[in-house]
């Protein structure tokens, strides 16, 4: 079976940092994107961030540009978003997910297979 689970979720005040990681088993983890989707209380799921290894590529959704970094470790079979100056409107329950796509200029689509648990951000102002 095919697993995503995140880790590295919690409370923060604003300006703190997290750093939220996805462990993949049962896929080759080379060969997927990675991707990470927010999504607050009342609100739209967003896409923030993915990682497309085989192209060697990176999105960001402008609300997190220059704030929040996407990276990997193959060897472990674990992505990881580094999200530095947070702030409230950043809380929400994150999810890491198998993209329907990934990229720089379309950035990333909703997959509808392959999905994490979620796990908690809260930012307090």
């Amino acid at each position: 079976d095919v697993q995503l689970v995140e880790s590295g979720g919690g409370l923060v005040q604003t300006g703190g940092s997290l750093r939220l990681s996805c462990t993949v088993s049962g896929l080759i983890f080379d060969d997927y994107a990675i991707g990470w989707f927010r999504q607050a209380p009342g609100k739209e799921p967003e896409g923030v961030s993915c990682i497309n290894r085989l192209h060697g590529t990176t999105y960001y959704a402008d609300s997190v540009k220059g704030r929040f970094t996407i990276s990997s470790d193959n060897a472990k079979n674990t992505a990881y978003l580094q999200m530095n100056s947070l702030k409230p409107e950043d809380t929400a329950v994150y999810f890491c997910a198998v993209p329907a796509w990934c990229s720089t200029s379309d950035g990333l689509g909703k997959g509808d297979d392959y999905w994490g648990q979620g796990t908690q951000v809260t930012v307090s102002s």
